[in-house]
């Protein structure tokens, strides 16, 4: 019966790796967003040979025949080493876009749970294996998704703690970095890329230090402030990113910037902010919270923002207008020239111009490199300076990355999607001369209008692309009907597994030997939403 304990504690071990890994990609529960997924994804988080073993346990519980007793635990013990060979199997095979990071956290999670599944071995024990003691320990593992919740509730005052410890060590060390000026960036999106365009620009004048990654929530600002920001460093480009109302503004608290940026306002995220007025208000927050004398850069081509600065703006802050569309903006970019190889473009201000060659790709990082030279004229950044930053830029990693893929030009815009950033990216497809193919697994989060914004999606792709492979049946259901609306049956693949569209991509450049195919990678969803292996 010594042996049902390891089996069991190894199985257990395995399982909790993809468990813990799933209520990591779902930030630890925050907004109920784990909750939500155990709901949406049944089939995961379930398996029904687990329940086995608690009728079973139950048997047991009834029984007082050792013999009996004997028979059912090693009947058990086999099921759960079926169990470890399939998690062994679905590990090897799973190829997670997102790795499994074991961190401080994690550990102290895996702590607790282990504690807890030990009093009840040692409880088991002491009642020679048998009663109600087998039943909590066989349901823990067939309801492990919500243990592990439980888990992380009953860790809640102890990461509170660890949470005041490096918050005060951060807020420490800005306190006695009087030099330093700290600018926050936000939008529903391209918060990323004009973060790491405006620390590239900013670096002719300055010692710039912006948020590594896509770290844009209160843990990523603090591992900033503790591990990466010097004492010599003069700008903190801080990204800021929200789900909710509140926690921008609590950012700025923390950091208090004096200059902001802000992107476009769009639908990403509608799941949680319900409206776009929600999310507009939310992403002012940086805007409303910069200090009394900063000054901030906002976009004149975006509607939400007019009407937000003409209605509701209470802070007083210096604002500079950027624009393309709109000649009333401070700085405007015209002469906008797209190709497979970049983009150039004027920068008009003050009533002269400069103009501007880069590699990137995408109207909506033209907005970026106008926002960042406005603010650069801001710190007094030289003109000249600046133009030779932005030849020198280069493609954020997969967000509309060029890349040679064997035979196939590859458009990776794999990082997230959504309406305005998907459209942008179907427009530099467009620019391309040769086979054009979108690989989709269409966008999330969009709410009540997921539907409708995945359909639109759909009828955009049909006017541009030559062949579409969706990713995921389910998930792409509402693309696949507005697309076929106007596109041809034949030319539409439908798989589960993005790996498999290289294979078809090479297949697809057979067929058209004599010209260039370029596939757009458009979004490439976390594994919490992936319809592959369970």
């Amino acid at each position: 019966m010594y042996i049902y304990i390891f089996v069991y504690l190894v199985y257990i071990f395995y399982k909790s790796r993809t468990s813990l890994y799933m209520l990591q990609q779902n930030l630890y529960n925050e907004n109920n967003r784990y909750l939500k997924w155990i709901g949406r994804n049944s089939n995961r988080s379930f398996n029904a040979i687990d329940f086995i073993p608690i009728f079973l346990s139950i048997f047991i519980f009834l029984t007082k025949e050792s013999f009996i007793m004997e028979v059912v635990y090693w009947g058990i013990s086999l099921i759960y080493l079926k169990g470890i060979y399939d998690e062994y199997l679905k590990n090897s095979k799973n190829q997670n876009k997102i790795k499994f990071n074991v961190t401080s956290r994690i550990k102290r999670l895996y702590f607790t749970e282990f504690i807890i599944i030990g009093i009840f071995i040692v409880l088991l024990v002491i009642n020679n294996f048998g009663g109600l003691f087998l039943v909590i320990l066989t349901s823990l593992i067939a309801f492990l998704y919500y243990f592990i919740y439980l888990v992380n509730i009953i860790n809640v005052p102890v990461e509170q703690i660890v949470y005041n410890y490096y918050f005060s060590k951060a807020k420490n060390k800005l306190a006695g970095m009087n030099r330093l000026k700290v600018i926050g960036i936000t939008g529903s999106y391209g918060k990323t890329s004009s973060k790491n365009i405006l620390s590239h620009i900013l670096e002719a004048k300055y010692i710039t230090r912006p948020t590594p990654k896509n770290l844009n929530t209160p843990y990523g600002l603090m591992i900033t402030i503790n591990n990466y920001l010097d004492k010599f460093d003069e700008i903190l480009v801080a990204e800021m990113g929200a789900y909710v109302n509140g926690e921008i503004k609590n950012m700025c608290d923390f950091v208090k910037p004096k200059y902001g940026i802000l992107t476009l306002i769009g639908e990403a995220h509608l799941e949680t902010f319900k409206t776009k007025e929600n999310i507009c208000r939310a992403k002012f927050e940086l805007i409303e919270n910069l200090e009394e004398n900063g000054t901030c850069v906002l976009n004149r081509d975006d509607p939400y923002q007019i009407n937000y600065v003409k209605n509701e703006l209470k802070n007083k802050v210096k604002i500079i207008w950027i624009g393309i569309d709109n000649n009333d903006a401070d700085f405007n970019a015209i002469n906008i020239k797209c190709g497979k190889n970049g983009m150039s473009f004027d920068v008009s201000y003050n009533g002269g111009s400069t103009h501007f060659e880069t590699k990137l790709l995408g109207i909506h990082n033209v907005y970026n490199i106008l926002a960042s030279v406005a603010l650069g004229v801001e710190l007094k950044v030289p003109m000249n300076l600046m133009v030779n930053k932005v030849v020198s830029l280069s493609p954020v990693e997969h967000r509309l990355e060029i890349k040679k893929l064997n035979n196939i030009i590859m458009i990776d815009d794999a990082y997230n999607s959504n309406p305005i950033g998907a459209k942008n990216a179907l427009d530099v497809l467009k620019e391309m001369d040769g086979v054009k193919v979108v690989v989709t697994p269409g966008m999330i989060e969009l709410g009540s209008r997921e539907k409708e914004l995945n359909k639109e999606f759909g009828r955009q792709i049909s006017m541009i692309a030559d062949y579409v492979i969706l990713v995921g049946e389910q998930k792409t259901k509402y693309v696949k009907e507005g697309l076929l609306e106007n596109f041809p049956k034949k030319k539409l693949i439908i798989i589960n597994n993005v790996v498999d569209a290289y294979h078809i991509l090479e297949t697809i450049k057979q067929d058209n030997n004599e010209k260039d195919v370029y596939a757009l990678f458009e979004n490439d969803l976390p594994d919490i939403y992936s319809e592959g292996v369970k």
